[in-house]
C-alpha cells in the first residue's frame, strides 16, 4: 500500500512526501524512497521550473487538475511535500499503487522500483 508515503491533514488535503529529481529525461514516478515518491521531473531546478513540473507531474499522475496541487514544502530542497485537494485518501493510494506499478513496467525504469532504498 502507498498510504506511508502520505498523510492526511485536518482539512482532508492529503501532503505526499516527494524525492525529487530535477533535470531528467522525462518527468516520470520512479518508486519509493524511505517514506517518499521518488520522481524524476525533466524541468531544471532554476526559477521554480523544477516546482511547476512536480505539481504538473502529481496531478497527472492522480488525475486532478493542477489547482488542486500544492507546494507546502521543500521549495529549494529535492525533498518536498505536496497537497492535493479533491480526492479520498483511499483513492490517493488506489492510484499512487497503480502510478508505482506501472513504474515497474516502464521501460528503461530500474527494476528495484519497488523496493524501499
Amino acid at each position: 500500500m502507498a498510504e506511508e508515503l502520505f498523510d492526511v491533514r485536518d482539512d482532508g488535503r492529503v501532503v505526499l512526501r516527494l524525492s525529487v529529481s530535477p533535470g531528467a529525461g522525462r518527468s516520470l514516478v520512479v518508486g519509493r524512497h524511505g517514506d517518499a515518491l521518488k520522481v524524476r521531473v525533466g524541468a531544471p531546478p532554476e526559477r521554480g521550473r523544477a516546482n511547476t513540473a512536480v505539481v504538473e507531474l502529481v496531478a497527472s499522475v492522480l488525475g486532478v487538475p493542477t489547482a488542486d496541487v500544492q507546494l507546502v514544502g521543500g521549495e529549494t530542497s529535492r525533498s518536498k511535500r505536496v497537497a492535493v485537494g479533491g480526492l479520498e485518501a483511499d483513492e490517493v493510494d488506489r492510484r499512487l499503487e497503480a502510478a508505482l506499478d506501472a513504474s515497474e513496467n516502464a521501460p528503461g525504469t530500474e527494476r528495484v522500483t519497488r523496493r524501499h532504498i
